[in-house]
C-alpha cells in the first residue's frame, strides 16, 4: 500500500479553494496539495505563491497529466462538475467534487459508470458531514435524547446580488437551491437516515438573473418532517433544530462552522419553553476542510467509503430535482434517483 500524505491537485483557483478548503487541507495529517491549475496561468502561479503550493499549471488537462498527482478536488462552477470530474478519474485520480455534484439525476449518474470503470473514489465535498457538532447530534439523535426524531426545522441565507457571482448565472447552475438548499436536504436526510417520500416547495426567481431567490420547502419522510427556507437575497443566516418527542437540539452555526473557535449545540430536554432545560455542548475549535480532506485522503489509503458517495450525491440530486418540479407545478413531488 502507498504510504504518506495523499498528494492533491486543485481544478481552479475559485474562493472556497483558496480561502478555506486548501488552507484546511494543508494542515491534514493525510493530505497535502500538490499543485493547482488555472487556465489563466498568472492566476495559478499567485494562488501557488500565496498558499505555498509548489506546482502551478495553465491548463487543468496539464494538472491532470501530472503522474505525482493522486486525487483532484474540483470547486469549478456548477456546470464544469460532471465534465472535469470525469477527466480527472480519466486520467487515473481520485475525485473530491464540490457540491452540488451535477445539474441533475442523469448527469450525475454519469460518473457511476465512470468511477468503476475507472476505479476511482469519487465524492461530493459536504464538509458539514465530517465535523464534529454534525457527528454529535446525529449520535444524540440516534441514542433518543430527543426522543423520537418527528421534525426537523432549517434556514440557510445571504445577500448576493452580484451579477458576476457564479451563483447568480442561471446557464451555470447558479441559484440558492443547489447553493445552500442543498445543505438542509441532505442533513435531514442524514439525520432521519431516511429518504423523503415526497416534498413540496415554493420559489421565488430573480427577475433579473432567473435564479430561484427565495424557497421554502417540506419534504414527508417515513419518520417525519422537515422544512427550511434558504434564500440568496436576505440576511446572512443559518439554523438547524431537530424535534422529537421529549426534547430538541438546535445547532448555532451548523453549515460555515468557524475554524478559529468552538461551536456550540443546544440540548433542551424540554421541561418547559423557557429554556431552562437546555443545557449547551461545545465542540472543540478544529477546520472542518481538514476534516473532510483527511477522511477522504484515508479512504484512498486504507480502501474505505469515502464521507460522501456518489449514491448518496445523487438521492440528494433527487430531491432537489423534486424540489424544482414541485416549485413548477403547485403539487407534492416524489424524489426519483433512478
Amino acid at each position: 500500500m502507498n504510504q504518506g500524505k495523499v498528494k492533491w491537485g486543485v481544478l481552479g483557483v475559485a474562493g472556497i479553494a483558496v480561502r478555506k478548503v486548501i488552507p484546511g487541507m494543508q494542515k491534514g495529517e493525510w493530505s497535502t496539495v500538490t499543485a493547482i491549475a488555472s487556465r489563466d496561468l498568472a492566476k495559478a502561479e499567485d494562488a501557488a505563491h500565496q498558499l505555498g503550493i509548489s506546482k502551478a499549471y495553465g491548463s487543468y488537462e496539464e494538472l491532470l497529466a501530472d503522474p505525482e498527482i493522486e486525487a483532484t478536488y474540483n470547486p469549478l462552477p456548477n456546470h464544469l462538475h460532471v465534465p472535469w470530474s470525469i477527466k480527472a478519474a480519466e486520467a487515473g485520480k481520485h475525485v473530491l467534487c464540490e457540491k452540488p455534484l451535477s445539474l441533475t439525476v442523469a448527469e450525475g449518474r454519469t460518473l457511476l459508470a465512470t468511477r468503476n470503470r475507472c476505479s476511482v473514489k469519487i465524492g461530493e465535498a459536504f464538509m458539514v458531514k465530517t465535523h464534529p457538532q454534525w457527528l454529535r447530534v446525529r449520535d444524540l439523535v440516534r441514542h433518543g435524547v430527543v426522543g423520537e426524531l418527528r421534525a426537523i426545522v432549517g434556514a440557510f441565507s445571504y445577500f448576493n446580488r452580484d451579477p458576476k457571482n457564479v451563483r447568480n448565472v442561471a446557464d451555470w447552475g447558479g441559484g440558492g437551491m443547489m447553493d445552500i438548499g442543498c445543505y438542509p436536504i441532505t442533513t435531514s436526510r442524514w439525520i432521519f437516515g431516511e429518504e423523503p417520500l415526497r416534498v413540496a416547495s415554493v420559489m421565488e426567481r430573480d427577475p433579473e438573473f432567473g435564479t430561484d431567490r427565495l424557497s421554502s420547502v417540506i419534504m414527508e419522510f417515513p419518520a417525519g418532517q422537515a422544512v427550511f427556507t434558504c434564500s440568496t437575497q436576505m440576511v446572512p443566516y443559518q439554523r438547524m433544530q431537530f424535534l422529537g418527542t421529549k426534547g430538541h437540539i438546535e445547532i448555532e452555526i451548523p453549515f460555515n462552522a468557524p475554524n478559529d473557535r468552538p461551536t456550540r449545540i443546544f440540548v433542551d430536554d424540554g421541561r418547559d419553553v423557557l429554556g431552562t432545560g437546555i443545557r449547551t455542548e461545545t465542540i472543540p475549535v478544529c477546520d472542518q476542510y481538514t476534516v473532510q480532506g483527511d477522511s477522504f485522503s484515508r479512504a484512498i489509503r486504507e480502501g474505505g467509503e469515502v464521507p460522501v458517495p456518489l449514491e448518496d450525491a445523487i438521492a440528494n440530486m433527487a430531491v432537489i430535482e423534486a424540489v424544482f418540479r414541485s416549485a413548477e407545478s403547485g403539487r407534492w413531488e416524489k424524489p426519483e434517483p433512478v
